[in-house]
This record gives C-alpha cells, sequence and structure tokens, in this order.
C-alpha cells in the first residue's frame, strides 16, 4: 500500500472515531497553524506553547472558569516521529497563571499527526491531526474533549498558504454539534530561515446553528518566525474583531529537536 493511500485509511478510521461532538466553550493553549510537517522518524522534538492575554474577555465562558483577560496559558508539547507519515505527540503539562486562580494545571491530550510525507518539499501537502483532551472543570465544562483539524496547504515559493478546517469535539450530540473553528495561514518567506505572515482564528459556533456574527470570535494576527541554531521560534500578536473576541493577545512558540 502507498504511502497515500495509508495514510488516507487512518485519516478515516480515526474520523469516524471521533464524529461526536459539542462547542468547546473554553480558552486555547496553542494558538498555531499547522504546516503538516513531523519530526524526522525516530525523533523527539520539543514545542514550548506560552500565550498571554493583556486584553481580553473578562466574563469566564461557563461558571468556574478562568476568564481570559490577563491570564497566561501554555503548554509542553512532546512529539516523536513513529513513521514518514505518522508522528505521535502529549502536551503535558498544560497550565495556566490567571487573576481569578493563581497557578493551574489545566490537564494534557495524546495527538495523533498523519500528513503527505515530506510536506515540506512538497508543492501540494495535506493531513490530519486527531487530540483527545482530559480537561481541569476551570478549563474546559467538558472533562473530555478532542480536536478534528485537517490540514491543506500550498507551497508556492516564496508564499505559502495552509488552511485549517478545525472542527472542536466533545462527545455529545453527534456530528452537528462539531464546533467549525477554521484557522488559516498566509506568509511570505525571505528566507529558508525568517518569514512573516498573517493569521486568522475564528470560532463560528456549531455546524447545526452558526452564531450571529456578534457571537463569533474572529482574530487577525501577525507572525514573526525565525529559524535558529538553538531552536524555532514563533511569535505573534493577535488583534480581535469582534465583541466575542480577546482584543489582544501575544503567543510565543519555541519548538527543537531533542536528539
Amino acid at each position: 500500500m502507498s504511502h497515500g493511500r495509508s495514510v488516507l485509511s487512518v485519516l478515516l478510521f480515526t474520523a469516524a472515531l471521533a464524529a461526536f461532538s459539542c462547542p468547546a466553550q473554553a480558552q486555547t493553549d496553542e494558538i498555531q497553524v499547522y504546516d503538516a510537517e513531523i519530526a524526522d522518524v525516530g525523533i523527539f522534538n520539543l514545542t514550548w506553547h506560552n500565550n498571554f492575554t493583556p486584553d481580553g474577555i473578562k466574563t469566564p465562558s461557563f461558571p468556574g472558569a478562568i476568564p481570559a483577560d490577563r491570564s497566561f496559558n501554555g503548554v509542553t508539547e512532546w512529539a516523536y516521529g513513529v513513521k514518514p507519515w505518522f508522528e505521535l505527540g502529549l502536551y503535558l503539562p498544560l497550565y495556566s497563571i490567571s487573576q481569578s486562580h493563581g497557578a493551574t494545571i489545566n490537564g494534557g491530550k495524546v495527538r495523533l499527526l498523519f500528513v503527505s510525507p515530506h510536506a515540506a518539499d512538497r508543492t501540494f501537502f495535506f493531513g490530519a491531526n486527531f487530540e483527545f483532551s482530559y480537561n481541569a472543570t476551570y478549563w474546559d465544562h467538558r472533562r473530555f474533549t478532542s480536536e478534528i483539524r485537517p490540514i491543506f496547504g500550498w507551497h508556492l515559493h516564496p508564499v505559502d498558504i495552509i488552511i485549517n478546517p478545525i472542527l472542536d469535539n466533545s462527545f455529545h450530540g453527534g456530528f452537528p454539534n462539531l464546533d467549525f473553528a477554521p484557522a488559516v495561514r498566509i506568509a511570505y518567506n525571505f528566507s529558508d530561515k525568517f518569514a512573516l505572515a498573517a493569521e486568522s482564528y475564528s470560532d463560528v459556533g456549531p455546524l447545526r446553528a452558526v452564531l450571529l456574527t456578534s457571537l463569533e470570535s474572529h482574530e487577525l494576527w501577525a507572525v514573526f518566525d525565525r529559524k535558529t541554531k538553538i531552536g524555532d521560534f514563533e511569535s505573534g500578536v493577535g488583534f480581535g474583531l469582534t465583541p466575542a473576541s480577546d482584543k489582544v493577545t501575544l503567543k510565543l512558540i519555541f519548538s527543537r529537536d531533542l536528539n
């Protein structure tokens, strides 16, 4: 069986397992558009996500939740390259520092990422990421949630266009209650070590009943990528475009192979 058929078969099987849902209604520890690049076979990778919201929504998204305003959220993401088309990941620990709850551990996630092999060398690339989470009660109103993240992209040299039509899943209500949260990235690569990008992150609500525009979350981000000898850095600032969005959010992501 070819790599393409292997990836497609696993994607369809895993998607079938994940077809139960409801809106997530939670903050995020990870603000990133996936580009289908994974660790080489036998290589461990660490990606450290850190986000701070200096001006965000002050009302908790559900009773007892951590409000976004002035909260610092992050996670260490551990990954291992299993096959040229398959990477395993573990997010642990998820953490926050907030005015309402102080320092907290918010849970953990397991990730399965399937991609077209050697995505960085392809004009068109694709994949899908599946995450399965265990959440603290102040991070999400449901203990168990998951994410289905298809990945589609084009390397047009020097421009990259990447789309992640994300579906958040809380194992309640079936397919119509999947929450649609698309993410898009358009990047200009000045070299193989430096890029500037515009990113968009949205949450428009469940597939069965998309929210009114004023209740949707839409953020536009300016992002800077830099590859160095010690690792890869991605930093950015995001601005909310609707009343349901945080007004300003900052992110810093550091990634490097460990062996």
